[in-house]
């Protein structure tokens, strides 16, 4: 099993976990573009389970309880691998059934999650979902929403890459089986874009949270010009439809340059971080941006709104305790606040990770907080709806001058957390905007 930390190339910060299966044998690398070919034995990867004693609400009962494993599969398949590209569904492989429609084999996916469980990765998940079984609908989703139930993560922490080649058939069943994705509270990206068989009109359609560029088009950046222009293409599409573009497998600093001048904010690959990295390294190296020319604006800034720059919360239950707390911290340093929410996924309070961390480390502060509920060191989250522009959202927050720079919670139409807004990202977008 193969674990990626998806690097917010602003801060440098670790702002997700992405878990697939394992490289090619013999490769040493993760050959961009490829749906890796897997054979599953019913091992303890597949059968340990390692979850938690589940509960309905993904929220209730101790970490890693243990539970029944899911993914068992005595045959070999073709295994998603990467969330970020797929060989067409004629490019068969030994013993891998294919399907007319597309894969729809989820036990790569249900496999990563009790993986990531084991592993104890408290930071947001990504996981890749083929195309066909989100067109085949809430049945064929079932393992992995059971997956979610047993390892005990909610799905606001879980990103899911719909990836795969998509027949004009199904497109319809796509986008319904997406919106039930996003009702159950995932966030849904999508996979491949600039080499799959997936139209840029289904992009706008599916408003997913993500997109993600095909790691063959960032593998030829920026030698070729061409498939540079794709890649700039649609990292201006993704900001002017206020989604972000997530760049995998970024392998040199021309690359990681190239991406930067997109405004590609999220990325992904060796350069960042090495094969072995696992969710207990913590922080990773990004390269500082090599100085660009100015580039000349390609089209007017018609003020973004706060989804523009969603980042996946790290949350908990509202009973926790502030140890929960302080270990959730404690899995990366560039994690700056934990969002405590009820059973409805409703946010009932900011743990600010400075403001906390002093009141812990304070004379007996340990002691004094340690296994009460973190809610008593918590101030009431600063909400904003999804919908509010970006300006709007740095007026809100400077109306309390003590938590200026605190997170904003994004919340949906029902009240839900669906991430949080660093302030400063709000600051740096309006200077660049001034500055042009």
């Amino acid at each position: 099993m193969t674990f990626l930390p998806i690097v917010d190339l602003d801060t440098g910060g670790v702002i997700a976990v992405e878990a697939s299966t394992t490289p090619p044998s013999g490769s040493g690398v993760r050959a961009p573009g490829h749906a890796y070919v897997q054979e599953h034995t019913g091992g303890p990867e597949h059968t340990d389970g390692s979850g938690y004693a589940g509960g309905a609400g993904y929220a209730d009962g101790p970490r890693y309880a243990g539970g029944p494993g899911y993914a068992d599969p005595a045959r070999g398949y073709v295994g998603q691998g990467s969330p970020y590209g797929h060989h067409g569904y004629g490019d068969k492989a030994p013993h891998s059934p294919v399907h007319p429609g597309g894969d729809r084999d989820l036990s790569a996916t249900v496999a990563a999650a009790h993986a990531a469980a084991r592993e104890e990765a408290l930071l947001p998940l990504v996981l890749s979902v083929p195309a066909g079984a989100v067109v085949e609908g809430s049945a064929a989703m079932a393992p992995l929403h059971e997956a979610m139930r047993v390892t005990r993560r909610r799905p606001r922490e879980v990103i899911l890459v719909v990836a795969g080649d998509l027949a004009p058939q199904d497109r319809r069943a796509l986008l319904v089986g997406i919106e039930g994705l996003r009702t159950v509270g995932y966030l849904v990206a999508l996979g491949g874009v600039g080499t799959s068989h997936m139209p840029l009109d289904l992009v706008a359609d599916a408003a997913p949270y993500a997109a993600v560029l095909s790691p063959g088009l960032v593998d030829r950046v920026p030698g070729d010009p061409r498939r540079s222009a794709i890649g700039e293409a649609i990292a201006r599409m993704g900001t002017g439809m206020g989604i972000h573009v997530l760049a995998p497998g970024v392998r040199e600093e021309a690359q990681l340059a190239t991406l930067r001048r997109w405004g590609v904010r999220l990325a992904q690959g060796p350069l960042l971080a090495p094969l072995d990295w696992r969710p207990s390294h913590g922080r990773v190296r990004v390269p500082l941006p090599v100085p660009v020319e100015e580039q000349a604006p390609g089209f007017a800034d018609l003020g973004p709104r706060v989804q523009e720059f969603l980042l996946p919360a790290v949350t908990l239950d509202v009973g926790a305790t502030a140890e929960n707390v302080a270990e959730a911290l404690g899995t990366e340093p560039s994690i700056t606040s934990v969002i405590l929410v009820d059973e409805y996924q409703r946010p009932r309070g900011s743990v600010d990770r400075g403001r906390f961390l002093l009141s812990i480390a304070g004379p007996y502060g340990h002691a004094l907080h340690a296994k009460k509920p973190a809610q008593r060191l918590a101030d009431p989250p600063r909400v904003v709806p999804k919908t509010t522009p970006a300006i709007a959202a740095m007026q809100f927050a400077g109306k309390d001058a003590a938590r200026v720079y605190d997170d904003l919670v994004v919340v949906d139409e029902v009240g839900r957390c669906m991430g949080i807004v660093h302030v400063g990202d709000l600051i740096r977008h309006a200077a660049a905007s001034g500055s042009r």
